[in-house]
């Protein structure tokens, strides 16, 4: 029957049941491990460095796993991690490959580009296929310097997560976004305000006088309320 094992033993929480040539081979099976992923990841190439795809995460996990548990676990033999190493970043390349040649492999493994902004409008329906929402997009067009949806002409969420933003040359009266919805309510419309008004969710437009702002919008379908459209600040 094994010993009971004893509550903050500091022996057995930071040294453990090794002989002291153990934290020897620890170092060795560390450089080693790292030496060789590290040879591995450079022969992937510049794309996995570059931008963080889904295969690319999958590869960060799997090799989070293989690499850690061969560099202190000695039950853990250096040629079975190694082989495991070998397998999961030449499986990747062979998923690299694939994605560079065929458009099919590349749209069924990394996804495709969809358009999330068109004419300073949110697309709610485009979002549901990466089940993001206009919040979600708000914030990146926040993240990058954008406080009104009039500054834009069209905007872009890449395969690989990131957002594409093309601003119009000049300007339109959109829906501002700064400060964020969850921070301060826009405030509603006046009745039978002549001024445009637009969605607070999706920031759709709609002449004030023809506009019914009690009921949901005909763009998105949300009945998140209706605001005035504002002018975007000078150099938006």
């Amino acid at each position: 029957m094994a010993d009971p094992i004893v509550a903050f033993d500091l022996q057995r929480m930071f040294l453990g049941d090794h002989p002291a040539l153990f934290y020897a081979e620890i170092i060795f099976r560390t450089a080693l491990v790292y030496g060789y992923t590290l040879t591995l990841i450079r022969w992937i190439g510049g794309r996995s460095v570059a931008q963080l795809s889904m295969v690319d995460l999958l590869l960060v996990i799997a090799l989070g796993s293989a690499v850690g548990d061969a560099t202190f676990y000695p039950e853990v033999p250096l040629f079975h991690a190694m082989l495991v190493i070998t397998l999961i970043v030449g499986l990747n390349k062979l998923l690299d490959t694939l994605i560079e040649r065929s458009d099919v492999a590349k749209r069924l493994i990394d996804g495709r580009t969809i358009t999330v902004v068109s004419d300073s409008r949110i697309l709610c329906e485009a979002l549901a296929q990466r089940d993001l929402s206009p919040l979600e997009i708000k914030s990146m067009l926040r993240m990058r310097g954008i406080s009104n949806l009039g500054e834009i002409e069209s905007a872009y969420l890449e395969a690989s997560g990131g957002l594409s933003v093309f601003r119009r040359a000049q300007a339109i009266p959109g829906l501002a976004i700064v400060p964020p919805l969850e921070v301060e309510t826009p405030a509603a419309p006046q009745p039978g305000a002549k001024a445009e008004i637009c969605c607070t969710n999706c920031g759709a437009r709609r002449a004030g006088r023809s506009a019914r702002p009690d009921l949901p919008c005909p763009d998105c379908h949300r009945d998140q309320g209706w605001t005035a459209t504002t002018c975007p600040p000078p150099g938006g």
